[in-house]
């Protein structure tokens, strides 16, 4: 069983949240830990260099105060003039000097500062030896300036190498800072991608499934029955998939029973209206007195009712077949400026027995649908202008596509549809006051039959108003240019 059938919407949803939120968090925590990490770092350098920096300090004090009790000690050379006290200042200023090169080593500097103090006291030992030792011979002699510039420069060192120490450590400070930011950046990266491939990985299951569901309802909204619908994905979707199925065989039955009643009607009327009709045919072909040709005009009344008994049985007939799926699986592509052209030429004679012209603001439209419905509808909403339009009167036609669909506008000059009646006028056997008033005998399905046939085209069919200069019907449809909505 596939992972997107055991969930529900419901925990997909939740699921793709907590995916989402849970890179977040530790994009967040691990942001969070480099930084307290770094900030640690940065205190324990700061620290270490602020006490190393001190005993440098402290160190290159000393130096400085060594070599001026040396120099001092060998100004005063002559024992008869040295006073006692200056050896022991002279002692006490080394031990000074010795404690802070101590205090510098127990900090853990670098080797190479470690060997720089090491020289800076061997330097400074050697002066003493030499002071010390010419004292004791009193043969004192006094130390080189080389000894002296020995130190200086031993001190310098010193002071050189702790400043590179100090920006080599801060270098390497901020290289880790930039280390831990470009690694966020990395991180939050690839957190970001595996959660997008699982928000994209959840969108895809269920926009799949609102697609099957979506599919299922425009065939069941367009009278396609016999396809079954199956829809997968989350549990509960499924289940409205199932219930869509239910549904479309209820429909199916319905369909079925709908069409076996029509038929078992036509049949049930067609077959005494044969007799009728072949009663009243004998009645007509008599000759005699006037009782005879009363009785040929009581059998030609009889035909004429027959005649429309037949209308409207075939019209129920056609109206059963609407949704037909034999037709509704033959869409093509169809050229309604063509079609358009093909149903005028097929109604010349009637727009010439009325003396109607026709004004066309027609461009090419081509749309996927079944050829035949589409020219039943344009033959019967013609058809109605010419029937209602005055003798002499104006059709105007217009033919276009609007954005993603097709237009087409018929508007006639006849007494128009009474804005109470617009609701109806496409409810089978609905006559309007327009037909009843013009005398005009129709079964009243040619335009429920129109409306169907545009909603198989997933189209819409509108009585709007007329233009503020004229006046009569004025019907708009509007059908999907490639046969979807």
């Amino acid at each position: 069983m596939k992972l997107n059938t055991i969930f529900s919407l419901k925990s997909l949803i939740v699921m793709g949240f907590v995916i989402t939120v849970i890179p977040l968090f530790l994009a967040v925590m691990y942001a969070a830990f480099g930084m307290r990490e770094t900030s640690a770092l940065g205190r324990t350098i700061n620290f270490q260099v602020f006490e190393q920096t001190k005993s440098i300090r402290l160190v290159l004090q000393k130096t400085a105060d060594i070599e001026r009790k040396a120099r001092l000690f060998v100004l005063l050379s002559d024992p008869l003039v040295r006073q006692p006290y200056e050896q022991q200042s002279y002692e006490s200023t080394r031990a000074s000097f010795k404690q802070a090169l101590g205090e510098l080593l127990k900090l853990h500097v670098d080797n190479k500062i470690a060997l720089l103090v090491n020289e800076l006291s061997e330097k400074e030992n050697l002066i003493y030896q030499q002071i010390i030792g010419s004292a004791s011979e009193n043969n004192l002699k006094l130390p080189v300036d080389e000894a002296f510039q020995g130190l200086r420069e031993s001190s310098y060192n010193l002071s050189q190498e702790f400043e590179h120490y100090v920006d080599h450590e801060f270098n390497e400070l901020r290289q880790q800072s930039e280390s831990l930011e470009q690694g966020l950046f990395i991180k939050g990266a690839v957190l970001f991608v595996i959660s997008f491939i699982f928000i994209a990985i959840l969108l895809i299951v269920i926009s799949r499934s609102m697609r099957q569901l979506d599919t299922g309802i425009r065939r069941l909204g367009s009278g396609e029955l016999n396809e079954p619908i199956v829809i997968s994905g989350p549990s509960d979707l499924r289940y409205l998939g199932n219930r869509l199925e239910w549904l479309r065989t209820h429909l199916m039955e319905l369909e079925i029973s709908k069409q076996q009643f029509m038929h078992n009607v036509a049949r049930e009327i067609n077959l005494p209206l044969a007799s009728i009709r072949e009663s009243a045919g004998c009645l007509v072909n008599e000759t005699g007195d006037e009782v005879g040709n009363a009785r040929q005009d009581i059998a030609l009344v009889l035909c004429n009712n027959v005649d429309k008994l037949k209308t409207v049985s075939d019209e129920l007939v056609r109206y059963s077949q609407i949704h037909s799926n034999l037709e509704m699986n033959s869409k093509a592509t169809v050229n309604m400026e063509y079609l358009l052209d093909s149903v005028i030429k097929d109604l010349q004679p009637e727009l010439q027995a009325k003396s109607i012209s026709l004004k066309k603001l027609v461009r090419p439209v081509e749309i996927a649908g079944v050829e035949e419905q589409l020219r039943s509808v344009i033959d019967k909403l013609l058809s109605n202008a010419v029937k209602y339009s005055p003798l002499g009167g104006e059709i105007r036609i217009m033919l276009r596509d609007s954005g993603m669909q097709m237009e087409l506008e018929i508007e006639d000059e006849g007494p128009g549809i009474d804005p109470n009646e617009r609701l109806h006028v496409f409810e089978p056997f609905f006559r309007g006051r327009s037909a009843k008033n013009n005398d005009v005998d129709e079964p009243g399905l040619g335009l429920a039959i129109v409306r169907e046939y545009v909603t198989n085209h997933q189209g819409k069919i509108d009585i709007i108003d007329s233009r503020q200069d004229q006046q009569g019907a004025r019907i708009r449809i509007q059908i999907p240019l490639t046969g979807e909505a």
